[in-house]
């Protein structure tokens, strides 16, 4: 196989994505002709048709549709080096565009984040770090306006957006008391709680249908006295005492420094995964790669 010429497959990705050689033509202003000749090179350069003709148009082979992913991932890669190039040309530290889920715990965030930038004196970097939903996240991702997202939840199947899941592990769901209430709720954990207190994620998050399923299971009426959409809050005020309250179980060490929340015990059955999505099936970027690393290496702890 000849060595891959980029103008023959601009030309085949043009085509694939405007649907005819026609319309290609007019985004790329060249001539039919012109297209159809790279695109035969193209097919003689990798051994195999990409197109196959269906009555008086063209339909995208299988090894077509192959040939399209890269291609996709190839020039989604040169659009976001062109906006890296124009939006810092000269500055001397890496900046990571970092996309945080609403719903992750601000612990688990800050220990991905820190744990992966430190040590960085001759390339610093600059964390820009956005919230939101995933989906508005997602979006954003897109368009190269973030490198990764943190997520506790893969990519929903029906969303059609070019981004990858890669893994960083699972945690148990234990529930987090004020001191001095520690000891009495351990003891008979879980049927302990009834009646207690409770702070917990409002009822439209994922981890919330978790419990309250688990709560039925135990036959736990929860009394609830507090909902919150941000976990970091829930456990401000679980520090004051208002409440019991769940987390994972991965940073019950930093809860009881940072909260004085000491654990009582596991919702059994419920664990939280954690993925980075990225715009690439293969993570490039040495700072995702990094992060990466450091996430697996806390889950598996």
């Amino acid at each position: 196989m000849r060595h891959l010429n980029y103008n023959h497959l601009l030309y085949f990705h043009t085509v694939a994505n405007e649907g005819s050689v026609a319309s290609a033509a007019r985004v790329l202003n060249i001539t039919p002709q012109t297209i159809s000749g790279q695109i035969k090179l193209l097919e003689e350069s990798l051994g195999q048709a990409l197109f196959v003709k269906v009555g008086r148009g063209l339909v995208i082979s299988e090894t077509g549709q192959l040939v399209k992913e890269f291609s996709d991932e190839i020039f989604s890669l040169g659009d976001a080096l062109k906006q890296r190039l124009r939006q810092e040309p000269d500055h001397p530290s890496q900046t990571l565009r970092v996309g945080i889920l609403d719903s992750i715990p601000k612990l688990i965030a800050g220990k991905l984040l820190a744990d992966s930038v430190s040590g960085e004196i001759e390339n610093p970097v600059r964390l820009d770090c956005r919230e939101g939903n995933l989906e508005s996240l997602l979006a954003e991702l897109a368009v190269h306006k973030l490198d990764l997202i943190l997520s506790d939840r893969p990519i929903p199947s029906g969303l059609h957006v070019k981004a990858f899941n890669h893994a960083l592990g699972t945690s148990d769901i234990g529930f987090y008391s004020p001191p001095r209430w520690a000891k009495k709720l351990k003891a008979g954990f879980p049927d302990s709680m009834a009646g207690v207190p409770m702070l917990l994620p409002n009822a439209s998050s994922a981890l919330r249908r978790s419990l309250d399923h688990w709560f039925d299971e135990v036959e736990l009426e929860p009394n609830v006295v507090a909902e919150f959409d941000d976990s970091a809050l829930m456990k401000t005020f679980g520090d004051i005492a208002l409440g019991i309250y769940p987390a994972p179980e991965v940073i019950a060490a930093d809860i009881a420094t940072k909260h004085h929340g000491v654990y009582i015990g596991t919702a059994q059955g419920i664990r939280e995964s954690y993925v980075i999505i990225s715009p690439q099936r293969r993570v490039r970027h040495p700072l995702v790669r990094k992060i990466t690393s450091v996430g697996q290496t806390l889950f598996s702890t």
